[in-house]
């Protein structure tokens, strides 16, 4: 974590003159006046004011930390691959056996998204979206999904009875829904509560 020292005729100099040389905004850094400065008598043996300015973890690096000392923790060896996209940071974990943090249809692993969001975003300035795939797990996942919602379409349009799926969460059922939007002859709905909240295909 980098951090500097600056000097300036004011505090308020001094800090800007840290900015630069950090290369940060003011939100993304710690401050710490360490001389006030005084401008003395007459203008003269005028002191100048003294700051420390330290860089903040970003929520990207916070996130991988987290990961890293969460995987330690329990004693699991992996490769932890980062990514950055225009909308989010992608923390994909590669290794053997661990299934342990995919669960059931995904839910410890969006159950570690949420918790890693969590600590990764407090005291920063604006929320940054981090991603944790496990083996690419998502993409697969992704992929089963659209192939589930197209085979469950033609059921439907075949038997002409409507079918619901099992529960899933949110994301799931949103992937299901935009799968089939545009299909002509069926139309999706979600019903039930969380988190047993699941989609229903029917004829239009």
């Amino acid at each position: 974590m980098r951090e500097v020292e600056k000097q300036g005729r004011t505090v308020e100099e001094a800090i800007e003159n840290a900015l630069k040389e950090l290369n940060a905004k003011r939100e993304e850094v710690e401050i710490t006046v360490i001389e006030e400065g005084s401008r003395g008598i007459f203008g003269i043996l005028s002191k100048q004011a003294k700051v420390k300015v330290r860089l903040k973890e970003r929520p990207e690096e916070k996130a991988v930390n987290f990961v890293k000392g969460l995987l330690q923790k329990i004693n699991i060896f992996a490769e932890i691959e980062t990514q950055k996209m225009d909308e989010f940071y992608k923390i994909n974990i590669k290794g053997k056996g661990l299934g342990i943090l995919i669960g059931k249809h995904g839910d410890t692993l969006n159950s570690l998204q949420y918790l890693v969001n969590l600590v990764a975003n407090k005291g920063w300035h604006e929320y940054i979206k981090i991603i944790i795939d496990v083996e690419n797990y998502r993409e697969k996942r992704e992929k089963a999904l659209i192939d589930l919602a197209i085979k469950m379409a033609k059921r439907v349009k075949d038997t002409k009875k409507s079918i619901k799926l099992e529960p899933m969460p949110p994301y799931e059922r949103k992937i299901i829904h935009k799968t089939l939007q545009n299909d002509p002859k069926v139309k999706t709905h979600s019903e039930g509560e969380e988190p047993f909240r699941r989609v229903v295909i029917s004829l239009k």
